[in-house]
């Protein structure tokens, strides 16, 4: 494959696109597809591939200004990407078919950084791994702990949610961890949470949980690698930083 983008303006998902629009708006759209065709990703800005994304929502109307309202709001298009149906809602311009396409581009790459750690050892995947803490909850408003269980050649058996929480605080109770550990036949586990705030460094709570978990799996020989907290542009390994 040559690794380039095509689009058919003849396929109905296209054509209804740029039907009844006029030229300028037309040849905008056709010259951003031809950008990420030629380009890749690279290629085109936050907003412009918030664009088109948007094309399909909203095919008889020029979206730039939408697309950069969204960008304005959010920060960046992952941002945008994941911000809360409701949140997305308040935002002028933005309807039912907007949220939709916005949520299925979210899950879609949710589904391929989950990809590229399932059936395969974790941990020998780090980078995929971070990415793929990142991608389920780096840009959430509120806190959320989730752990992966691996079995004895860690490869991953379950990614659950164990709890949510506020802006700045998740519950969590280590019998729980463990027990669900047990149910699942895990032979260890990976933590990980995500800070609002932006700054990835554990909270003593953070950190006294931790060890509580760590102590309670290491009784019914249970192997914690790592506990990370994820930001939107850093993460903190418990394990890289002497924590375990």
């Amino acid at each position: 494959m040559s690794g380039q983008y095509t689009f058919d303006e003849s396929f109905p998902a296209f054509a209804g696109v740029t039907t009844g629009l006029p030229s300028y708006i037309r040849d905008h759209r056709k010259r951003l597809r031809t950008r990420l065709a030629e380009g890749g990703p690279g290629a085109v800005a936050d907003y412009e591939l918030l664009e088109l994304v948007l094309f399909r929502a909203i095919p008889q109307q020029d979206v730039k200004p939408l697309a950069r309202r969204l960008i304005e709001t959010f920060g960046d298009f992952s941002a945008a990407l994941s911000a809360p149906r409701e949140r997305l809602a308040d935002v002028k311009g933005v309807g039912p078919a907007v949220i939709t396409e916005l949520k299925i581009v979210e899950a879609a790459s949710h589904r391929l950084a989950q990809a590229k750690v399932l059936d395969r050892p974790v941990i020998t995947g780090w980078d995929a791994l971070v990415s793929y803490c990142r991608a389920a909850m780096a840009h959430r408003e509120t806190e959320q702990f989730r752990i992966l269980f691996l079995d004895r050649k860690n490869i991953l058996i379950a990614d659950e949610e164990q709890a949510r929480g506020t802006v700045d605080h998740v519950p969590v109770y280590p019998r729980e961890v463990v027990k669900r550990a047990l149910e699942l036949n895990a032979s260890a586990l990976i933590l990980f949470h995500n800070h609002p705030s932006g700054d990835p460094t554990p909270s003593d709570a953070d950190i006294a949980v931790t060890r509580k978990i760590a102590e309670a799996a290491q009784t019914l020989a249970i192997t914690l690698h790592d506990h990370l907290v994820i930001s939107v542009s850093d993460e903190f390994s418990f394990r890289a930083n002497g924590y375990l």
